[in-house]
């Protein structure tokens, strides 16, 4: 398994200099951002057509999930940090454990703050990364990188679909090594970036738009969303136990002092509370019912109307 980038691999599209931004240190304040942001329009548009790749993908992560599989994310440098952003916001805003939802990033935890040079192109040392992990079947691993040729993320990729894993590029290019070595391919072509090379830009942006797409939808397909409230959500501040409260009311039809004190019996768990106040049962009732449906909330609702 070599462990460097070929030295002749071609520029990918996101290298390329831009010829609408070409002259951006002859710009001033407002022009220079209307120049950068101008490119940044072009973003949702190349995530369009792959839709039906990320629906197939949410499909993919939830059915994983269910089975008590994890999601793990890989990638290097600023696709690496934004798998790490995705990973660490899914316990609190779907109540799921850290283990579910994971990052690795090439470098290790040192690399989320600062770069650490040449760990990109060490593509055993991706595959030591899943083999740590224990990666199995029931896991589902995305790789994420601009030029969708990153060694680091390619040893992952390869490594767990030997562990029988189930594999998904995100990449803004096409094609690309990575989409020959995963199960399942998301390309946003997002092109040449504003300034060149710089994929924290439109890449960075598209990748982030396209993890957003897949942990919410997963999350939404595995009962951690009602409607579209976070029924999951861990009040652990003032505000987020005010949303509690909010929530409970909204998906009850509880008052708010009703609300409050579903919750404190149920120990501030959001959906608990919502089932003790809309099915008019004790806190211990409602993790039975809900453990019923598997922690989904809906047919526990529904069952009552």
């Amino acid at each position: 398994m070599s462990s460097t980038r070929e030295p002749d691999a071609p520029a990918a599209s996101t290298e390329a200099r831009n010829p609408r931004t070409a002259a951006l240190d002859l710009l001033e304040g407002e022009d220079l951002a209307r120049a950068l942001h101008g490119e940044n329009h072009l973003v949702a548009p190349a995530i369009d057509p792959e839709l039906p790749a990320i629906g197939r993908a949410i499909e993919l992560i939830a059915s994983h999930l269910d089975q008590g599989g994890r999601l793990l994310y890989v990638g290097a440098g600023t696709s690496g940090r934004i798998g790490v952003l995705d990973a660490s916001e899914c316990p609190p805003t779907f109540g799921v454990d850290p283990d579910t939802v994971q990052a690795i990033i090439a470098g290790g935890e040192a690399a989320i703050r600062f770069s650490v040079e040449g760990a990109e192109d060490d593509r055993n040392a991706g595959a030591r990364a899943v083999w740590d992990q224990a990666v199995g079947p029931l896991d589902v691993v995305v790789g994420i990188a601009a030029s969708g040729r990153t060694p680091y993320v390619l040893g992952a990729l390869e490594a767990a679909r030997q562990a029988g894993a189930a594999t998904i590029a995100v990449v803004n290019v096409r094609p690309s090594e990575m989409e020959r070595a995963a199960d399942l391919a998301i390309a946003a072509v997002t092109g040449a970036e504003p300034v060149a090379g710089s994929t924290r830009m439109k890449a960075g942006t598209a990748q982030k738009m396209v993890l957003n797409l897949l942990s919410t939808g997963a999350m939404a397909r595995i009962g951690r969303i009602y409607g579209n409230l976070m029924v999951d959500v861990r009040p652990t501040n003032a505000k987020l136990r005010d949303r509690a409260a909010r929530i409970v009311m909204e998906a009850a039809g509880a008052t708010r002092e009703a609300a409050e004190r579903a919750l404190e019996e149920a120990d501030w768990e959001v959906k608990t509370a919502i089932v003790m106040a809309a099915r008019r049962v004790d806190a211990g009732e409602a993790r039975r019912l809900l453990a019923s449906s598997r922690g989904r909330l809906r047919p526990v609702l529904e069952a009552a109307a």
